[in-house]
């Protein structure tokens, strides 16, 4: 496996000229030139309304045409029109359910999980106020990754749909999705995968996972702060309409996206694309599109390895730390989002404590609330978390180490 060129990643993200240590990255990455560079290009040509007929108007058609698109070659969908465009992956999940459940009635049901964030579990809880019947499934004390065999139970043949996440932002650990898939579509309901975790470390392919709808944040993968969501062909033409009373259910994927989404974001993702096939071309790889994404996130997915592993490692020989989550740096088993807790001592009173040293990391249940409340944690601010992406160092890993240590 090709080493990763850090030298060609530094020089692609300008936030990262300077000493600070970004390693909060699971709530949003730092952006890459490319994105900036789409971006403006938008903004200073033809940013006007689409849908005229006059050139500059078909133009903005074209570049925010290119974005959808790439946001499709993202996460594999078979046609541009699989994604529905929109500001963050909680609105998009939040219209997902507002469109599903107008066919649904009082008794029909959907599963939420104690392990996701919230974003993927309030839209469809809130569903109960409507008589749909709110199921959890709750992960095992101890566990980190859901065993596929205790979802049956939760399944009839009322079940609507089953809402989980691809990583937990907590654990860190990989769920076993397309096992999974092939368990709800035998009851004949529909998977909604968060995959915002996920997203950010290795190519997603949505087809290829069984997943019905899988939602993203661009803004978490290099990009502009938008969202996207996969929705399979037909489970979207099946969705109701929630914006203009005049478009019908075959109108895919405006029907989904109320008020438009931003242009000049949607256009600015094209730029995600350019990045990653910049990056498969500094590493010796000569292929555009999804060769090239698929290429880079191989050698993205064992530079992270190396950096879990150095954390990881310090951190399982310390006898005053619990590691919240796998052990374990396995690239086939998790991604760089660590959590932990330090006996004696606040989560908070740490991370506070790093600040100064120009090294960003974070503590709370980051909206992964359900979860954080059932570990029965030493304290009541939540776990500290390192969240790493492959523009992530050793060094930085190291210099982090050391501040723990001195903290």
């Amino acid at each position: 496996m090709t080493d990763l060129d850090s030298t060609f990643v530094t020089g692609a993200f300008p936030a990262l000229s300077g000493d600070r240590v970004f390693l909060d990255n699971a709530g949003g990455s730092q952006v890459a030139r490319h994105v900036g560079d789409r971006l403006m290009g938008y903004l200073y040509g033809p940013n006007v309304q689409l849908g005229a007929s006059y050139a500059a108007s078909r133009e903005a058609g074209a570049r925010v045409a290119e974005g959808r698109a790439a946001l499709a070659t993202l996460v594999n969908a078979t046609r541009p029109e699989e994604v529905v465009m929109g500001a963050t992956s909680t609105q998009l999940l939040g219209q997902l359910a507002a469109a599903l459940s107008q066919d649904w009635e009082p008794g029909d049901e959907v599963v939420v999980t104690n392990f996701d964030h919230e974003a993927n579990i309030g839209p469809w809880a809130k569903l109960a106020a409507q008589g749909v019947v709110v199921k959890e499934w709750r992960l095992a004390p101890g566990q980190h990754r859901p065993d596929p065999e205790t979802l049956r139970p939760l399944l009839s043949d009322r079940t609507k749909l089953v809402a989980m996440a691809h990583v937990s932002n907590i654990y860190g650990t990989i769920n076993p999705v397309a096992e999974i898939a092939d368990i709800v579509r035998a009851a004949g309901a529909l998977l909604c995968v968060d995959g915002v975790a996920y997203a950010p470390h290795r190519a997603v392919d949505a087809p290829a996972l069984g997943a019905d709808f899988y939602v993203f944040s661009a803004y978490k993968v290099y990009g502009p702060h938008f969202a996207a969501l996969y929705g399979r062909h037909d489970a979207l033409l099946a969705a109701a309409n929630i914006n203009h009373r005049f478009f019908d259910r075959s109108k895919v994927p405006q029907k989904m996206e109320p008020g438009n989404a931003q242009y000049e974001l949607a256009h600015a993702c094209l730029g995600i694309i350019d990045y990653l096939e910049a990056f498969a071309q500094a590493h010796g790889i000569n292929a555009t599109g999804r060769p090239a994404i698929e290429a880079a996130f191989g050698i993205i997915a064992a530079h992270e390895e190396k950096l879990s592993e150095r954390l990881l490692s310090y951190l399982r020989g310390r006898e005053d730390v619990t590691i919240v989550g796998a052990p374990e740096a396995d690239r086939t088993l998790r991604v760089p989002t660590i959590s932990f807790v330090i006996a004696g001592r606040s989560s908070r009173e740490v991370v506070e404590a790093v600040d100064p040293t120009g090294i960003g990391i974070r503590y709370g249940d980051f909206y992964s609330r359900s979860l954080v409340e059932g570990l029965d944690l030493p304290n009541g601010d939540g776990v500290i978390r390192v969240s790493a992406v492959h523009y992530n160092t050793l060094d930085e890993m190291d210099r982090l180490i050391s501040a723990l240590e001195a903290a």
